[in-house]
This record gives structure tokens, sequence and C-alpha cells, in this order.
């Protein structure tokens, strides 16, 4: 999937945490989707009010372990995106603008149509994604740009993203932490042409004032960054 990074007006640094949390029950129960403070309607709307059941989401997410692998940790060289640990409602919102052409991705829209899969299957394969550990390789970028990329992303990304690049579920907020660097820089650029398709307005001002040394300097600082741990499935 294809993420996000833009300044959070200030007060919604004073919403509770708590509202992001996932109440995980047993092996197989039902996961409560965490509950967004932005509007939502149609898909995304009716897909956050289903509880994902993790196990059912690992059967169901088996349909795309051939790009994404089976433990969620993408293929950097083919651009595909880490998905193991990221926020279930991120997921959902992604997936769901693929869906309506508000992201372009025309592998994806066009697998997602021609599928059997339900908009419960989507809530389930989120769930369990979620709940992945974050494993694997992480392609990295120039160590050299990474210092510099650290004062970028404090300055321009850490009021979104987070200090660790954990991201806000509630916000859709994508983490960022441990990324493919390639990824990252694939899609700072698409967000500065217009060609994403699904960005926040508030991103093209911040990336605009980017140098291409800039965004590779970015993209390597988050690329290295740890994620937060996620526990296994059972």
């Amino acid at each position: 999937m294809r993420f996000q990074i833009f300044e959070a007006p200030r007060f919604m640094a004073t919403v509770s945490l708590a509202l992001a949390i996932m109440f995980a029950g047993p092996p197989g129960a039902a996961v409560a989707q965490v509950t967004v403070l932005l509007p939502t309607e149609g898909d995304i709307k009716a897909t956050l009010a289903l509880p994902g059941d993790i196990q059912r989401g690992k059967d169901a997410y088996a349909e795309c372990q051939t790009c994404h692998r089976q433990d969620g940790s993408g293929r950097a060289k083919l651009d595909i995106p880490r998905l193991s640990g990221q926020h279930a409602s991120v997921l959902i919102k992604q997936l769901m603008d693929i869906r309506s052409d508000l992201r372009i991705n025309p592998e994806m829209r066009d697998y997602m149509f021609d599928s059997d899969l339900t908009l419960q299957d989507f809530a389930d394969m989120a769930a369990y994604l979620q709940s992945l550990p974050v494993v694997g390789d992480i392609a990295q970028g120039p160590p050299e740009l990474v210092s510099r990329g650290q004062a970028l992303y404090a300055s321009s990304c850490a009021g979104c993203h987070g200090e660790h690049g954990e991201g806000r579920a509630e916000l859709f907020y994508p983490m960022i932490a441990s990324q493919h660097y390639n990824y990252l820089l694939r899609e700072l650029d698409l967000i500065v042409t217009g060609k994403r398709g699904n960005s926040n307005p508030a991103m093209l001002p911040i990336l605009s004032n980017f140098s291409a040394d800039d965004k590779r300097a970015v993209a390597a600082y988050m690329a290295q960054l740890p994620a937060p741990g996620k526990a296994m499935p059972r």
C-alpha cells in the first residue's frame, strides 16, 4: 500500500490515544476496529464497522501472498510495500480508495474486482496484517543521508506519523517505520506529481519544498526506523 506524510492540526495532538487501541480477543475471535476521528462514508465506513477476524484474515490473505509474501514483508525490488504491522484502519482506507479509484493503482484495482473478496474479507485481512510482526529484510537507503533525513522528518513529518514513525490509526496516518526505502521514495515522488491520487492536500506544499536529495534522505531515515513491536497471531 502507498502511504502519506503530512502535518496534523495541532488540536488533534490532544485527542486520547485510547481510541486507537485494537482489542484483541482469543484466537479466531473478532477484533474491534479502531474508532476513527475523521469522517468516512461508503465502503470505508462500512468496512470499518465490521469486526475483523484474524484467523479468517489469514485465510483470505492467501490470495495476496504472491506479491506481498506470506509474512507481509513485501518485495523491495518490485516496489511492493511491507504490510505487516500496519494499522488496520490505514489498510482498509487504502484498499477502499483503490476500489473507488481515489488511489491510482490499476494492478491492485483489477485484482480486487476480479477476486471474490468481500468487505468482511478486507476487514479480516486488515486485522490479520496488523497483528503480524515486522520481519524480513527492509531495503535501506544511503546511510550517509540518514542524519539529514532525521532533521527533515522531525520538522515536516513527525507531527502526523509520530516521533518514531508509528503513525496514528484513528487519523489514518500510516506507520512508516521500517518500510522499504525505494517504495517510500517512489510514493513521495507520486505525491508531488499528483499520480498517487489519494494523497492529503497538505502534503504537497511540504514535499514541493523538498529537493531530490531531501526526499532520498527522509526516505532513508524512515526505512531504518525500527517498527513498534507486533504480536505474532496464534
